[in-house]
Order: C-alpha cells, then sequence, then structure tokens
C-alpha cells in the first residue's frame, strides 16, 4: 500500500495543498450515529481538525438504517447505548443487510465491561472507541479503518496491474448507467475491446513486457474515457460507475453514455482502434497492437450487465474472425438492423413535441344501422425521413424505450380534443375510444392523466373509452380491478380489446366493470365459412350480451362477413369495409358525408385495421 494512503494533512495546510497531495481517504464519508448531539458535534469537530470533511449525522438510531443506504457512507461512528434502539440492534440489522453488511462499523461506548465489547464484536463490529473520546485515538482508529477497508476493495474491485475497475465493478457500472439512461433517455454502449499482443507478449517476451503494454493502453483508455481519477474511484468506487475496465488478460471494458447518434457509436469504435493500434515502444520494440471492438447497446442489446456482456463478447470474437481490426455490433442481423433501430429510437424521443406523431381514426359502425357511432384513434408516426408509419413500427420499440406512456398520454389528449371539437361543430356526439399500453396502466396514475385529458379539452367523460388488454388485466386481478373501479367512477367507459386471444377467466370477466367486448380480428377473417370461428364469433357475442356489454367486431373486410355479424345480432364493427383510419380532418368530412367509405378491394391491398 502506498504511503499517501496513510497521510493525513493537516487542518491548516488543506486548502493552500494541491489536490493531489491530499490523502483521498479525507474525503471518505463518515457517519454518526449518538443520540448526544453534543458528542457528534465533538466528535465532528477532531475529525474536521484533520481534514475530513464529508459528515452525516442522525441522533435518531431508527432512521440510521434507511440514511446509511441512501448515503453509502465509508464508515459509520455508532453509539451502543441509545434510549429509541440500542446500538446492538442496529449493527445487528446492518450485518443483515445485503448492501450494507461489510460497512465498517466502529462503535463508541463507554461501559468498561468486556461483555458489551464482546457482544458487539461477535455482531460484526470493526473498531472501538471508549467515551469520553480521546481526539489522537479517533483520528487514528478512523484513518485505519478506512485505509484497511478501501485496501480490501482495492483488492475486490481493480486490477492490479493497471490500477483500472475489474469485471465485478464494470458490471456494477453498467447496471447504474443502464438505470440512468432508462430514466433520462438515451443510449449506453458496451464496447468489448481484444488487444491480443497483451497476452501474446507474456509468452513471447515476458510478463513485465506485457505488464508495461498493458498499462500503456490503459492509460489510453482512460483518456479517451474521460481520465476518471484512480483517488476518486478508490474511494467511492460506487457513487461514479467506473467508464474503463480490465475484464481478461487481453480484454479491456468501456463504456460510453448520451451517445446522439448511431454513427457516434461507429466514431466511437473507430477512434478506438486508431488510439489503441498506434504503436507502443517496450524496450527495443515497437509493439504495434491489433484491435478488435464489439459494441453491444442498451436497450436495444440489453438493459442489463449480464446480457450486454455476452452480446459484446460475441460480437468481438466475430470482428476476430473477420481479421485485421474491426469492430461488430452485438449480432449479425443488429449490424443492419440496430442501426436502423437505434436511430428510430433517438428520433421517436420527441416526435410527438416536433409535430411528427398524428392521430388516425377508424369509424366504429352499427351493424343494424350501418351508421357511425364513434371511432378508435390509433397513433401514427409522420417520420421525416420513411414518411407515414404505422404503430407495428415504432409501438414496440416506444415500449422498450419506455417512451409508450408519453405517447400515449399524447394521444389521449389529441383524441379528447377532437372528439370535443367534432362535436362543437356539430358532428355529432360521438364516443371515441384510446388504447392504453400495459405500462400506462401499471404505473398508477392513469386515471389522473385521464381526468387531465377530459378537462383540458372539455369532453364529457361518458364519450371516452379507454381500451384494455386481458393480458394485462389478468397480471394483477386485485389491481386491475381497483383501477377499473377508479376509471367508472371519473365517468369513462371501458373496452376488453382483442378479446378471445388471451387466456383470463370468465369468473373474473364478470367482475370487471366493462361495457365493451371487441372480437379479435383473427376471429373474423375466415367468417362466413364454417368450423370454430364461426362457433367463437356466436358464442361471444352471446357472452357479451348476457354479461350487458355491446360487442364490436374488428377486422371487418368483406359485405359476407357483414351479413353474418348481422346474423348473430352483433352490435357494432370496425375494419375496411367501411373505411380504413383516417386522418382527423378527412375523419370530419366522412361524418359531413364529404367522403364516400373506402371500398372493400381498395382496403384489402392493406395489412392490417389498426
Amino acid at each position: 500500500m502506498s504511503n499517501d494512503i496513510w497521510a493525513i494533512s493537516k487542518a491548516g495546510d488543506l486548502d493552500d495543498a494541491p489536490a493531489a497531495q491530499r490523502s483521498p481517504l479525507l474525503d471518505a464519508k463518515v457517519m454518526m450515529v449518538d443520540d448526544e448531539p453534543l458528542m457528534t458535534e465533538l466528535i465532528q469537530t477532531h475529525l474536521e481538525e484533520e481534514g475530513y470533511r464529508n459528515f452525516v449525522v442522525t441522533h435518531d438510531p431508527r432512521e440510521a438504517l434507511a440514511l446509511l443506504r441512501h448515503e453509502e457512507a465509508a464508515v459509520l461512528l455508532l453509539d451502543l447505548m441509545m434510549p429509541q434502539m440500542s446500538g446492538f440492534e442496529l449493527l445487528q440489522a446492518i450485518r443483515a443487510d445485503r448492501a450494507l453488511r461489510y460497512t465498517p462499523v466502529i462503535v463508541l461506548t463507554a461501559s468498561t465491561g468486556a461483555d458489551s465489547k464482546l457482544r458487539a464484536l461477535q455482531l460484526g463490529a470493526t473498531d472501538f472507541l471508549s467515551k469520553p473520546v480521546d481526539a489522537s485515538e479517533l483520528v487514528l482508529r478512523v484513518r485505519n479503518t478506512l485505509a484497511f477497508h478501501q485496501y480490501h476493495t482495492r483488492l475486490a474491485n481493480f486490477d492490479g496491474v493497471t490500477g483500472l475497475p475489474n469485471q465485478r465493478l464494470f458490471d456494477r457500472g453498467i447496471e447504474q448507467l443502464v438505470a440512468n439512461g432508462q430514466r433520462v433517455g438515451g443510449v449506453v454502449a458496451h464496447f468489448s475491446i481484444v488487444v491480443p499482443e497483451c497476452r501474446q507478449l507474456r509468452e513471447n517476451l515476458s510478463q513485465s513486457s506485457a505488464d508495461a503494454l498493458t498499462k500503456a493502453l490503459a492509460r489510453r483508455l482512460e483518456k479517451l474515457a474521460g481520465d476518471e481519477t484512480e483517488a476518486a474511484a478508490l474511494v467511492t468506487p460506487v457513487d461514479h460507475a467506473p467508464r474503463v475496465a480490465r475484464l481478461a488478460a487481453d480484454q479491456f471494458g468501456l463504456l460510453i453514455e448520451g451517445l446522439a447518434s448511431p454513427r457516434a457509436v461507429e466514431a466511437v469504435a473507430q477512434r478506438l482502434i486508431a488510439t489503441l493500434s498506434a504503436p507502443v515502444t517496450i524496450g527495443r520494440h515497437d509493439i504495434h497492437a491489433n484491435v478488435w471492438v464489439g459494441i453491444a447497446l442498451a436497450p436495444t442489446d440489453g438493459v442489463n450487465a449480464e446480457t450486454l456482456r455476452k452480446g459484446a463478447d460475441l460480437a468481438v470474437r466475430q470482428a476476430q474472425q473477420r481479421g485485421g481490426a474491426h469492430y461488430q455490433f452485438a449480432s449479425a442481423e443488429l449490424n443492419a438492423n440496430s442501426y436502423r433501430k437505434m436511430t428510430l429510437g433517438l428520433q421517436l424521443r420527441g416526435a410527438a413535441e416536433r409535430g411528427e406523431l398524428e392521430v388516425h381514426y377508424q369509424p366504429k359502425v352499427s351493424v343494424a344501422g350501418n351508421r357511425i357511432i364513434g371511432c378508435e384513434a390509433l397513433v401514427r408516426w409522420n417520420h421525416p425521413d420513411h414518411g407515414l408509419l404505422p404503430p407495428g413500427d415504432f409501438i414496440a420499440l416506444a415500449e422498450e424505450l419506455s417512451l409508450i406512456c408519453e405517447i400515449g398520454r399524447w394521444v389521449m389528449g389529441s383524441a379528447c380534443r377532437e372528439a370535443a371539437a367534432w362535436g362543437a361543430r356539430g358532428l355529432g356526439r360521438l364516443m371515441v375510444a384510446v388504447n392504453v399500453s400495459k405500462l400506462q396502466f401499471q404505473r398508477g396514475d392513469l386515471c389522473t392523466h385521464v381526468q387531465q385529458a377530459l378537462f383540458d379539452s372539455g369532453l364529457a367523460p361518458d364519450q371516452l373509452v379507454i381500451e384494455l388488454t386481458e393480458s394485462m388485466l389478468m397480471d394483477d386481478i386485485a389491481g386491475s380491478l381497483d383501477l377499473m373501479q377508479a376509471l367508472t367512477r371519473v365517468g369513462v367507459t371501458l373496452s376488453i380489446d382483442d378479446f378471445g386471444t388471451g387466456f383470463s377467466s370468465l369468473s373474473y370477466l364478470k367482475r370487471f366493470p366493462l361495457s365493451e367486448l371487441k372480437i379479435d380480428r383473427s376471429f373474423i377473417t375466415d367468417l362466413p365459412g364454417g368450423g370454430a370461428d364461426l362457433a367463437i364469433v356466436r358464442a361471444i357475442v352471446e357472452l357479451g350480451h348476457n354479461l350487458g356489454m355491446s360487442v364490436t367486431a374488428e377486422g371487418v373486410e368483406t359485405a359476407a362477413q357483414l351479413a353474418c355479424l348481422r346474423q348473430f345480432d352483433c352490435d357494432n364493427y370496425q375494419g375496411y369495409l367501411y373505411s380504413r383510419p383516417l386522418p382527423a380532418a378527412r375523419f370530419a368530412a366522412l361524418l359531413q358525408g364529404r367522403d364516400e367509405p373506402h371500398p372493400a378491394l381498395e382496403c384489402r391491398q392493406l395489412s392490417g385495421s389498426g
């Protein structure tokens, strides 16, 4: 261990001392739990005189465990005798917590008996301080505890040759960066970098030559990644996710977050190859390293460390097979698809604000009277390069990137405003149906967003239909029932979409406050031919009516299908037989009779009704 780890600067020298001369231990977070404020003030004063400046203090041991989890202190000074909760109890809870069990704990006690100290040792105390606290002893025990703890942390988390984080710490960094990317948006790129010369030099020249090359490459990678200092990583190994790591004898890892475009990922890969393949002089030899790079992207290729590591490692092996210096994405398919998917993901973020999303409306038509009684709102993306994209091209991606709630709120607000505007123009009091994603349903704030959309638009609650699917309802029966009841109290109507394709129980179906069943288009396609579909459609219509619900058939494309539904007393239908989904202006024109429905033959040229 180097001497600077043990060095403690005097308080008078701190402000003038260069940052490089300051012991990293002095930046460690010190937490104190003691019910006597005077004691914590005294301890903090003694430590501040030695240069410590990062303190967390609580006088209520009952809040200490949660505070310790949040603050991730480097050392805890814990009083044993406290009225609300003893230090013994808190120490036992700390050692039982997987995240905190290795936190160094120095216990403070006024007891001179051996029993208290023995019990504290049995519970996992690291060291002792006797009350009243002696300033010199306090400083030494805190310093020694921090030094030994950080030394063992270094052995467990850092490579001995380069000083870089190892695979264990790097994986934790991946999880942190990916989680942060999911919260704020953005792509995290995991680069797996193989330099075979790091291993070959050891076999052909010497271990020292291999170590010298490895160190030189490590320093280049650190500079490329932003020069995170070793001291910062030593004192707070989990506060700052490491960007560079040594993963094996001839392998490094690099994490880059916030890349603005797919081309930026490729630019980093090219720069990596150029930086690491530049010659390194080892003794009398100029080493020109071969460099291969594998790239895995989060969230496209995975959202956890293991998946991304496997993807990047597979990609780097594929790059090696090509020979020469190359980079490769996580799979052959992704080398083409990942670029497009990543591009779409980056462009989809903020598409609503840029005015690129639009809502199309498919008429819901009564079977008996063949007149429009409502519509379903269906989102489209008017992409600047690819034109009008159907939801199948981007909704799954929006779900992966956690953008679906934002898009869903925008669609609901837009649909409510349009329906209210049609009513104000005298075009009829239409019901407008809006699909809700599983994530929207599970987040718990759906009622709030529904009420906000109704308030902003002025639409009557009973004109809004919320369409749900069987699968989202069955994941949590009790929670689904509570939320559905809350929505019905708002006044909106609930519909179950794609009925018949899930695995719901009819015993639960009768408990849900639903007003409509929508028959999935897969059962309509082969009508009016005989067989199972005919029986299923008839059964669903009868079931819905017996439960007091209206029934709507989706995907109706032929007059024969409509005649069959009329025979079964189905209430409503949607499909290309009457009209494909239309932009708001054309749907309004259809309501006014200025735009004719699309003929069935023309509609069959398109795929799907959504």
